[in-house]
């Protein structure tokens, strides 16, 4: 049966499968884990969508003031397990540099959320059985750096990486105002916080080619930061494996 990357779930617009990405060792499998923007417009009809595909673990990377203006519906379901990892907790880009403001994001959150990225990496690996979602606000940055290691661990070759990331584009176009006016409301500066939702090619390129210049390989990164070997086999089969 053909699999569709992207799921048009009511109440979202960036929910998409980190399956049919080739590597080495086949394609990356379909239904195992999802990326996704923010969750809390679900009605009954898309939380039940989203159950239905397979979801036992949703992982929030919001941090408490998303949480507070936007409940996640599955925070208290009874049959999804919920986490709130908050990613970039006490991170901001400098809106006053020319350079690439989202780059340096993704570089801060490297070195300096390991302990976060972490986390959210083993929750993935020791999930039980089913569909694991993680998702931020627009399923852009959080989730797009969380993504992106979890593609280059098992291979998924850069131009596919770069690809899944600016993809987000297109999908948030219609929110983009929404999501400004949210950020707005928790005290954001309106014209500098546009300049944070692109999702061009060359940042999320950029960002693996730091990556490989300052720590070697994802993989290499991922024991750095802490991860055991069985974490890392265990993520390997989540995404490559049979079962």
């Amino acid at each position: 049966m053909h699999q569709t990357r992207h799921l048009p779930i009511p109440g979202t617009h960036n929910v998409r499968d980190l399956g049919g990405y080739a590597t080495a060792a086949g394609s990356t499998r379909f239904r195992r884990i999802l990326r996704a923007d923010a969750l809390h417009k679900l009605d009954e009809t898309g939380i039940g969508n989203l159950v239905d595909t397979g979801v036992k673990t949703v992982i929030d990377l919001r941090h408490t003031d998303e949480l507070a203006h936007q409940p996640n519906p599955f925070a208290t379901h009874d049959t999804v397990a919920y986490h709130n990892v908050s990613l970039l907790d006490g991170l901001a880009p400098d809106l006053m540099s020319e350079g690439d403001l989202l780059l340096e994001l993704y570089r801060l959150t490297l070195q300096s959320r390991q302990a976060a990225i972490a986390e959210i990496l083993t929750l993935i690996a020791a999930a039980p059985e089913g569909v694991v979602l993680f998702h931020c606000t627009a399923g852009k940055d959080r989730t797009g750096i969380i993504a992106a290691l979890l593609l280059g661990l098992v291979g998924v070759e850069p131009d596919d990486i770069v690809a899944d990331y600016a993809q987000t584009a297109d999908l948030i176009a219609p929110i983009i105002a929404e999501i400004t006016a949210g950020a707005v409301a928790r005290g954001a500066d309106p014209d500098s916080f546009r300049r944070l939702l692109a999702s061009e090619p060359e940042t999320m390129a950029a960002t693996l080619a730091f990556i490989d210049a300052e720590y070697g390989s994802v993989e290499r990164y991922l024991e750095l930061i802490g991860l055991e070997a069985t974490t890392i086999e265990r993520l390997r089969q989540r995404l490559l494996g049979d079962n």
